[in-house]
């Protein structure tokens, strides 16, 4: 195909569900021969587009064209039939198989209805030498080697069936360093061999260190297309966020902020260069009483993996965690909430609330869990703590019978965030806590984090909005890639101090 041509065009697509458009008359090209980066902060609708081009989605407006023809995907898996595979951050292979079974599964080579092995092994090592993968030992079980391999399999096998195009979805997001490298030097080739890379990554360094062009999405939106090398990275981010510099600046952010003074107190809680292999590293922060961390950085950066370790929801394997001048390793998240520790989780549908349980089950569970299950929470203090945080949080319906899934989301968030305070923790780490609520209960848990900490709690805070970190946070760690960058009393600091650093612009 002419190189000069589009091997995908996307022209006008809009996807909706109920009460959302997801997609709203987006343009897309992708050319043979070069990696294309897909940007956009969570929600923008990169999912969407990518589900739309292979099939999963069905569109409600627009046009698709793959290789000059007008085409529409019933299925994934006509969308690879016509040359276009992807490959997933979960890796969806068969981990029991073999490396060359997983390369050929479902196109062996036959004949009388058997298996030609030997023609199996070498066209498995044929794929393999194509990209530089020739020590790998085809009959070897894919569950024995690491993600990376497993991903470079996947890889492989969408290679032997002549792909045109290939999807990379977050394929990077649990690889270290040495195993990235690897991973371009794949990618690399195959686009030398013209073969169209989409490449959707939360990493800025990586993105502009493989992409020859990149599409930003926003809210559903195009905002534009563009070449990586005449795009500054500062620029890209204001146009994945959608607020220009000089407004980001007029935002107020001293109402909110509480005027606890912790700087003459012993650290509560301090990590020296805490991580865990392949999810985040270089974590040195020291958080003490009454003072609120704030976790800065882009979806992707390694907010959400820093606070796992700090609740021991993941063990940590690089580094020390000292709590209260000792040394403690976080077996498990029974142990943090043994040390005083609470963690409202960002994904409070799956990780946080049962839906089918009540308000006042909801609230108690953390308080069940930690004088153990044998040991029941009495019936009359359950009703009284739920009506207690029902009236504080102003939950609404005020009822605590009512089945949490039928509230609203700032509701279910404030059960939530009601079910740690019950604990009395020292330490409570709230991850994403206003997302995808209305301004006033956003502004009602804004408020109240703020009396938490004038009242002494420590509170690390984390959310996608920067300018909200920066109203409630005392300190700032500054994430970017999956390790901290910089450490910084929140005294004068701006949005675009902070976008710099994320950017690798400045200190």
């Amino acid at each position: 195909m002419d190189q000069s041509s589009p091997v995908v065009e996307m022209h006008g697509i809009t996807v909706a569900f109920p009460g959302v458009k997801a997609l709203d008359g987006v343009d897309f090209r992708l050319f043979p021969g070069e990696v294309h980066a897909l940007m956009g902060e969570n929600g923008a609708g990169k999912s969407t587009l990518v589900k739309a081009l292979t099939g999963v989605y069905r569109t409600d407006g627009g046009s698709v064209t793959v290789m000059g023809r007008p085409t529409v995907f019933a299925s994934p898996a006509a969308a690879q039939e016509a040359g276009i595979s992807t490959v997933y951050q979960e890796v969806n292979l068969c981990p029991n198989l073999t490396v060359e079974e997983n390369i050929l599964l479902g196109r062996e080579p036959r004949r009388f209805g058997h298996i030609q092995w030997k023609q199996v092994r070498r066209k498995a090592r044929a794929v393999l030498a194509q990209l530089q993968l020739g020590h790998l030992d085809p009959g070897s079980v894919l569950s024995t080697h690491s993600i990376a391999v497993q991903q470079l399999v996947a890889i492989a096998r969408s290679v032997q069936v002549d792909a045109k195009v290939l999807v990379l979805d977050e394929p990077t997001s649990s690889l270290d360093a040495d195993e990235v490298q690897q991973l371009f030097g794949v990618i690399r080739s195959l686009r030398d061999r013209g073969v169209a890379v989409l490449f959707v990554s939360h990493f800025l360094e990586q993105v502009y260190a493989i992409s020859d062009r990149m599409t930003v999405l926003r809210n559903g939106k195009l905002v534009g297309e563009y070449r990586t090398a005449e795009l500054p990275r500062m620029g890209l981010i204001q146009k994945m966020i959608g607020k220009d510099l000089e407004v980001l600046e007029e935002l107020d952010r001293g109402d909110t902020r509480h005027a606890a003074d912790p700087s003459g107190s012993a650290p509560l809680l301090e990590a020296e260069h805490l991580g865990r292999k392949g999810s985040v590293e270089n974590i040195t922060v020291s958080i003490g009483p009454g003072q609120i961390l704030g976790l800065a950085g882009l979806l992707g950066s390694g907010r959400t993996e820093t606070a796992r370790l700090l609740f021991g929801a993941d063990r940590a394997d690089q580094g020390e965690l000292r709590i209260r001048g000792a040394a403690r390793s976080l077996r498990n998240p029974r142990t943090a909430i043994e040390q005083g520790i609470g963690f409202s989780s960002e994904n409070r549908k799956e990780e946080g609330l049962v839906g089918d349980l009540s308000v006042k089950d909801n609230m108690v569970l953390a308080m069940q869990a930690r004088k153990g299950w044998l040991r029941r929470v009495p019936r009359h203090l359950q009703d009284q703590l739920a009506e207690e945080f029902i009236q504080t949080l102003d939950i609404r319906p005020a009822n605590k019978e009512a089945l949490v899934r039928n509230l609203s989301g700032g509701n279910q968030q404030k059960v939530l965030l009601a079910r740690w305070l019950i604990t009395n923790p020292a330490l409570l780490i709230l991850d994403e806590p206003t997302r995808g609520i209305d301004i006033g209960a956003k502004t009602q848990i804004q408020t109240y984090i703020s009396s938490l900490a004038d009242d002494g709690m420590s509170i690390v805070f984390i959310s996608a909005e920067l300018e909200e970190v920066l109203r409630l946070s005392d300190h700032l760690a500054v994430l970017k890639d999956r390790e901290m960058v910089a450490d910084l009393p929140n005294q004068g600091v701006s949005m675009e101090d902070v976008m710099t650093i994320i950017a690798g612009t400045g200190e």
